[in-house]
């Protein structure tokens, strides 16, 4: 197989170009504009393979989009480039419309377009997989509902509802043009190499530096939790096995509040020996905030159809995840002190014009 993954620099986009070049025998183009929270670095590891390449460029110029396609001549379109961080896109809402619709509408011409061009087998294996997440459902009204493949959108944030746009619009390249594509759905993502302004890292690098560990509200909101590389895992199962046509829900059957995410990040960088030394214990570092515009109470995901129809389930607990992620950081200082400082971001040529 050949696979474009675009956004593959980013947090889930490198988890799934560096499980792919592991775990498959694919052959990957790495398509990222690189914005701020893309990060070359997260793929030093499977850089110099030789069933890897990357190319910077902005899923909206279908000039570069469509000779890449007939460069690379592709077998499956992985689409994970996309603006993702709700805080961001309350601030800012125009870069989310303008990647998360405009982008994914460009991308989906240029696939048509050249799908349309292949023929026999190469036809029928083309596969265009839309990766998208659980906040396009809304909020959940009970304790006890999940969201399935089924459940209304009703997105709250401009980041929602951008990514509830470019659902729309998969289903319906499909529906209207045939185009053979599948969409997943994912719970809260958390691992090695997230961006410092997600929570799980934001909180990890804060507890170390012994800053201050501001919570949304009273910290009741209630996220399922996925560690990223069963996601990745759960895109290829799809990809290879899924129905085309279909919805596939990820979840890390993991639902907590933010406050007990807190609360076990704090215990364990205590068990470790690296409370800071200007707390008794890392969670005297917790304050609570004014909560966010339009802040989700609770999302939880109802993955039964993925693990009934394609048999994939995820590997990590919680609990598990969570301690290799925290040993990750605690290793991995250089990464993420270059991340917060800027250094990973320079040496591209031509940044500013990106932003």
């Amino acid at each position: 197989m050949k696979v474009i993954v675009t956004g593959g620099a980013g947090f889930i986009g490198s988890a799934l170009v560096r499980y792919l070049v592991r775990n498959t025998d694919a052959h990957i183009l790495n398509l990222d504009k690189l914005t701020y929270a893309a990060n070359v670095d997260s793929l030093a590891e499977i850089a110099d393979s030789d069933r890897y390449e990357f190319v910077r460029a902005d899923i909206c110029d279908a000039t570069v989009l469509e000779g890449v396609f007939d460069a690379f001549k592709p077998t499956a379109i992985m689409h994970l480039a996309a603006e993702s961080h709700v805080d961001r896109s309350i601030e800012g809402p125009s870069e989310f419309i303008q990647t998360n619709v405009v982008g994914t509408f460009t991308l989906l011409e240029c696939a048509l377009k050249y799908w349309k061009g292949l023929s026999g087998c190469r036809s029928n294996d083309f596969r265009f997989l839309h990766v998208s997440t659980d906040e396009v459902y809304g909020d959940l009204a009970d304790t006890s509902g999940l969201f399935t493949e089924t459940t209304p959108y009703a997105p709250s944030s401009p980041y929602a509802a951008s990514k509830a746009s470019s659902d729309h619009l998969v289903r319906a390249w499909a529906r209207t043009y045939g185009l053979p594509a599948l969409v997943t759905n994912c719970s809260n993502n958390y691992g090695p190499y997230q961006f410092p302004e997600k929570l799980i890292p934001h909180m990890i690098i804060h507890a170390l530096k012994g800053n201050s560990l501001p919570i949304y509200g009273d910290g009741q909101q209630v996220r399922d939790w996925l560690y990223v590389n069963d996601h990745a895992s759960a895109l290829w199962t799809v990809l290879s096995h899924g129905e085309v046509g279909n919805t596939y829900n990820i979840g890390g059957h993991n639902e907590k509040t933010n406050l007990d995410v807190v609360g076990k990040i704090c215990s364990e960088i205590d068990r470790l020996g690296r409370t800071h030394a200007d707390a008794a214990k890392s969670s005297d570092l917790i304050t609570f905030v004014k909560d966010r515009p339009g802040h989700d109470m609770r999302y939880a995901i109802d993955a039964s159809k993925i693990n009934s129809e394609l048999g994939w389930s995820p590997s990590e607990t919680f609990e598990t995840g969570i301690e290799k992620t925290i040993a990750w950081y605690l290793s991995n200082e250089a990464w993420w002190t270059n991340v917060l400082n800027g250094g990973y971001r320079l040496g591209r040529i031509g940044e500013g014009a990106d932003r």
